[in-house]
This record gives structure tokens, sequence and C-alpha cells, in this order.
């Protein structure tokens, strides 16, 4: 009962989140490319990079921990879901450009972000 209240309130932190800071980047940079998705995306792939191997080989924690964060927190917060619908709508409206961009950013970055993370939380 306890992993699921852990898994349960790191997603309503991470789903809120996402819907904060999408809103967010959405006023400030414009709805025409989804860097709320992108900046999301990033972020989460670092924060499970670092939190995974912190966790793992640098500190002894409850492995309650790993469940709030990794898979209640970044699995409310992460939007790969999102990713690809956006990415698909580009296809439909024939911005090839934008969908190209999209899917290599998200992907090469949020490679870059875990290996980031991982690189930091060894150490430290």
């Amino acid at each position: 009962m306890l992993d699921f209240l852990a898994i349960s309130l790191g997603a309503i932190v991470g789903a809120n989140a996402r819907y904060f800071i999408s809103r967010f980047t959405s006023r400030v940079y414009g709805p025409a490319f989804p860097y709320g998705t992108l900046f999301i995306n990033v972020t989460g792939s670092f924060i499970v990079g670092f939190f995974m191997i912190w966790t793992t080989q640098r500190v002894i924690v409850d492995p309650r921990w790993r469940l709030l964060v990794v898979v209640g927190f970044c699995g409310g917060f992460t939007t790969f879901s999102s990713y690809a619908y956006e990415s698909m709508a580009y296809v439909e409206q024939g911005q090839w450009g934008l969908m190209l961009t999209n899917v290599v950013a998200n992907n090469l970055l949020c490679l870059i972000a875990a290996l980031a993370g991982m690189s930091l939380a060894k150490v430290l």
C-alpha cells in the first residue's frame, strides 16, 4: 500500500508540474514549437538518470524513493505521448522540418540528459 501511495503522490506532483511548465512555455515562446514538451522530456530524462545512479550506487535509500521520483513523478511529468502526437501533427500539416527538429531534439537531448544525470550522480 505504501508503494502505491508513493507512486500516486509523485504522479500528482509530476503531472501538475508538466501542466504548469507547458502552459508557461507556450505563453512565453508561443505555440509554434512544443518547447515545454522538449524541456520536460529533457529534464525528466536527467532526473531519471541522476536519481537511479545516485540512489543505487552513491547513497542507500528506501526503494520507495525511486518509486516516488522515477515511477511517480517522472512518469507523471514526462510527456512521450504528447511528443509523439505533436510530431505526427507536424506530419499532417506538412511541416516536415519542425517534425524532424522535434524528433531529433527530443531523442538526442534526452539521451544526453540521461547520461549527464548518470555521470553527475557518479561524481557526487
